[in-house]
């Protein structure tokens, strides 16, 4: 090994040691798959707001296509979605109106719920000390209506949608628009949860320290992997228990 090799692996070995013993600030948690149930309300919505395209008949090629393309790019903006997959602004926009009111009138018919124990695990990350922002694809109305639904408004400091920031998921904006907006000091102090590659590619841009996938959603460990997750979890309720063990006290 040359020097500029040695040198390079002892700051690597440093940078994991302070990483180690950070005293984490802010906890960014998607919300669909990751602390709130899906159920298929998306592909519902999904089915919804294409029913007037031509060519998206539910059980037709064009269709199932279509339904495969909103799987993988799950925990995106919506709009950017169906920019995506209908090629057209005029298209994307009246179609990203029908999914979110879709969604919207699921979400008031009761069918939104929390996954069992985020509550009690965003209760004992703010008990470790952490801020926490909600992060999601989809619009402020949607959002809001979840956070009505599950009474979660004085539960989270900040919740964020694409709409807050120049671009959603999987880019690092609403990550770093949560840094900002509560006064965090080091972006590696940040702990990003998600159940998508989506959710992690914008947690690593974004400089955070730990960023997690959760395999309560559509993506597995496979997924993961390759998307550069610092740790996969079996739900979003493990995530103060791996806190606790990288805490200062704990190294």
């Amino acid at each position: 090994m040359n020097r500029s090799q040695s040198e390079e692996s002892m700051a690597d070995e440093a940078y994991e040691g302070r990483k180690a013993r950070m005293n984490w600030q802010l906890a960014c948690l998607d919300m669909a798959g990751t602390t709130v149930r899906d159920d298929g309300l998306v592909e519902k919505a999904f089915t919804v707001s294409v029913a007037a395209e031509d060519g998206f008949t539910p059980g037709s090629a064009g269709y199932e296509r279509a339904l495969r393309f909103v799987r993988e790019t799950m925990g995106q903006s919506k709009i950017e979605v169906f920019r995506g997959l209908l090629g057209d602004e005029g298209r994307a926009v009246a179609a990203n109106a029908r999914f979110e009111e879709a969604y919207g009138d699921l979400v008031r018919a009761g069918h939104v719920q929390p996954i069992p124990g985020a509550e009690a695990a965003i209760r004992s990350l703010r008990g470790l000390g952490l801020s926490i922002a909600l992060t999601t694809g989809f619009a402020r109305p949607t959002q809001d209506a979840i956070l009505e639904a599950l009474g979660w408004r004085s539960l989270v400091d900040l919740a964020l949608c694409p709409s807050d920031v120049p671009r959603g998921r999987p880019y690092p904006d609403m990550v770093l628009a949560a840094v900002l907006r509560l006064g965090v000091t080091d972006v590696r102090s940040v702990v990003v949860a998600g159940d998508t590659p989506s959710d992690i590619y914008s947690g690593l841009r974004a400089g955070a320290g730990i960023v997690a996938g959760v395999l309560t959603g559509l993506s597995d460990l496979e997924a993961f992997s390759a998307a550069g997750a610092t740790h996969v979890l079996a739900s979003v309720n493990e995530l103060p228990g791996l806190l606790r063990a990288m805490s200062p006290r704990a190294a």
